[in-house]
């Protein structure tokens, strides 16, 4: 046992309220795929012709519905990933009464599937869809059973959307103020699998003002020089070697 992994569980462990912020390498080793890795979904510009960011703004899902939710389905709903380690370390975490929170940048909802309960989906859920146009739910296992196909209301016949923040959009307002406010009231900030690169989710760490911060990601961030640790390994493997010694 490291002796960097021994004082993370000493941090955890002497933490009145750690907040976990995470990002898309979190969902990766559950096979979710990410946008900016040589294997994630940026190769599907080969596929549809135009970046992922491009098939994911509002203008585009206006625009081209059917290539919008024919992506949605593929990349996102037709999915069977399941919690991995880091997201199960984390509701354990949250269960000893050590993690307030979890903010996310992830819109998977494999968080709450792992048994978290605080979670704070910073660009929404692909677990709900409602009507553009009267609001109304839509059943997320009836936009899968169409794969791929455009939802439409049965009520006024509106496009059904799914629950998330798209390119061109403003980040929810709620989401953003209870992130804040978990962040700033945290005594030890875990960021986890996220590069620091997409703004404005990372900016959201400058509202920390606790002394000790903890960095793990596979590649190195703009961040590493301000964290207390950091661990360019595995995420799942340094929550798990953690949260074991404070067991």
């Amino acid at each position: 046992m490291s002796d960097t992994i021994q004082t993370f569980a000493s941090l955890l462990r002497n933490a009145r309220k750690a907040v976990f912020f995470g990002g898309a390498g979190v969902s990766t080793e559950s096979g979710v795929k990410d946008f900016r890795s040589v294997d994630g979904i940026y190769n599907t510009v080969r596929e549809y012709g135009v970046s992922p960011e491009t098939i994911l703004s509002h203008e585009f899902f206006l625009r081209e519905p059917e290539t919008f939710y024919d992506f949605h389905y593929n990349y996102f709903l037709d999915c069977d990933a399941e919690p991995n380690d880091a997201h199960k370390a984390l509701a354990k975490l949250e269960a000893k009464g050590i993690l307030d929170a979890v903010i996310t940048q992830n819109i998977d909802g494999l968080h709450q599937a792992a048994g978290s309960k605080n979670v704070i989906e910073l660009h929404g859920t692909t677990k709900h869809h409602y009507c553009i146009d009267c609001g109304c739910d839509f059943p997320t296992e009836e936009v899968i059973a169409l794969k791929g196909k455009v939802p439409f209301c049965p009520h006024c016949g509106g496009m059904i959307r799914p629950d998330v923040t798209l390119y061109g959009e403003q980040l929810s307002d709620h989401a953003v103020e209870r992130a804040i406010k978990a962040i700033s009231g945290a005594d030890l900030l875990i960021i986890g699998g996220t590069s620091l690169a997409v703004y404005p989710a990372a900016g959201f760490v400058e509202y920390y003002r606790g002394e000790n911060t903890v960095l793990i990601n596979r590649d190195k961030t703009p961040y590493d020089n301000r964290a207390t640790l950091v661990f360019h390994e595995s995420i799942a493997e340094i929550l798990i070697e953690s949260t074991k010694i404070i067991n």
